[in-house]
């Protein structure tokens, strides 16, 4: 099978020819930044690339540009001021990076310029398109593993509470959500540890509202969407667990738990959470779990760090009555997807759901009583996939079968044929 370098996380350095646009810059934005570093990014594939996602490592930038500020920064493409994000820590091993999002023509190179001011900050303001958040109550008490009294006030990092469990009302929505433009995501910070789906009707940032009357009121349909997935005793959508050969295990049991809004901007938003201590079949581990999403996608990027003991890890999605199986066809792929679609939704809708995952790292396709699984290996302790989740009621939904798969296979071809990003 081709190799091919992780998507935006391992982007080759090739030698594409850099060039000036300084001629067209605005002048206010060389005013304020009067340096300027050029990379170039190509797309390989044969295929359109809307809101792409690049990914510019600092230290890659530094190396061209000695004095390079990452907090007095702008993006330009053609001429024009495109967003960007500057994210102190991305995730996947990568030190700091310039994020930024460009729309790509098959096979099309474009020269993103970075355009600096060499000390102090300034910073610019985005529309916001991805976001995270962890909120807890405050100004109460735990009596009885339920907390009484207090509201809800976001926080950036949280050691999770021994008292707290589900439905402890501590934690709005009962666990983390992230968000883009298209879908969000919760999962259950306790024994559950399970993700969930909110659809979307609405492009625009939803979750700061979500839950702020208590735990049923997203379960109906409002204005911005709702809650849309059954998840109970079972994967729900990408959720992490260990295979006991007959049934996959959630992250149930552990000694501690700690969750971070690593990341929460206009394109790029990061969860990471910790689990001290995960009783296994195979002993004690511990676990790193890295959630991210960008700008313009449906994907939450899932990394998996784990050291100690070596649990036989699965993902897969929840089985539901009238979800339809869909699986990759072509295995030739170094990226493959489980899937389901149908009217699985809880507003009795369409509902695509799917994991995708390195094909030579699938050991097998099965399934227990409660969801459709994917066992996966772990080479060095280390596990990467991806999950998504299609509502027909999304603004420019998907709203068939057909086009459902269509999305998926683009998807893969975009694993398996990343950008190329030379410095």
């Amino acid at each position: 099978m081709k190799k091919h370098p992780r998507w935006i996380w391992m982007l080759p350095l090739l030698l594409f020819p850099a060039c000036s646009n300084q001629e067209r810059i605005p002048q206010e934005i060389l005013n304020q930044y009067p340096e300027t570093v050029v990379v170039s990014v190509h797309n390989p594939l044969d295929a359109p690339r809307p809101d792409a996602p690049i990914v510019m490592d600092v230290e890659k930038l530094r190396s061209k540009a000695s004095d390079f500020n990452e907090r007095a920064m702008v993006v330009t493409e053609g001429g024009r001021e495109i967003p960007s994000q500057w994210v102190a820590d991305p995730g996947g091993g990568m030190g700091q990076a310039i994020i930024t999002l460009a729309d790509f023509l098959p096979l099309e190179t474009k020269h993103i310029a970075v355009h600096y001011k060499r000390s102090g900050e300034i910073l610019r303001n985005y529309p916001q398109r991805t976001q995270a958040e962890i909120s807890v109550k405050t100004g109460g008490l735990f009596r009885n593993r339920k907390y009484e009294g207090g509201t809800f006030q976001n926080i950036r990092k949280l050691r999770v509470p021994d008292e707290h469990t589900d439905h402890s009302d501590y934690i709005r929505y009962e666990g983390p959500g992230w968000e883009s433009d298209r879908v969000g995501y919760r999962f259950y910070l306790d024994w559950r540890n399970a993700i969930d789906i909110f659809g979307k009707k609405t492009s625009a940032m939803v979750l700061q509202d979500v839950g702020q009357d208590g735990f049923e009121s997203y379960h109906a349909m409002s204005d911005w969407g709702m809650d849309v997935l059954k998840v109970g005793e079972t994967l729900g959508l990408g959720s992490l667990a260990e295979w006991h050969g007959k049934k996959a295990l959630r992250v149930a049991e552990t000694d501690s738990v700690t969750c971070e809004i690593v990341a929460s901007g206009p394109l790029f938003s990061m969860i990471r959470t910790k689990y001290f201590g995960w009783k296994t079949a195979a002993g004690h581990a511990d676990l790193v779990s890295e959630l991210s999403i960008f700008a313009g996608s449906r994907a939450t990027r899932h990394e998996i760090r784990v050291s100690g003991a070596e649990p036989r890890l699965c993902t897969g999605i929840v089985k539901l009555e009238n979800g339809e199986p869909v699986q990759s066809s072509d295995m030739t792929q170094d990226w493959s997807f489980l899937a389901t679609y149908g009217k699985q939704s809880l507003a009795e809708d369409n509902l695509g759901m799917a994991v995708l995952y390195k094909s030579e790292q699938c050991i097998e396709k099965t399934a227990d009583e409660g969801s459709h699984v994917a066992v996966l290996k772990s080479p060095g302790g280390r596990l990467e996939y991806y999950f998504l989740a299609a509502w027909e009621k999304e603004k420019d939904g998907i709203a068939d079968r057909e086009s459902f798969v269509r999305h998926l296979s683009g998807c893969v071809k975009q694993l398996d044929v990343p950008l190329l990003i030379a410095y």
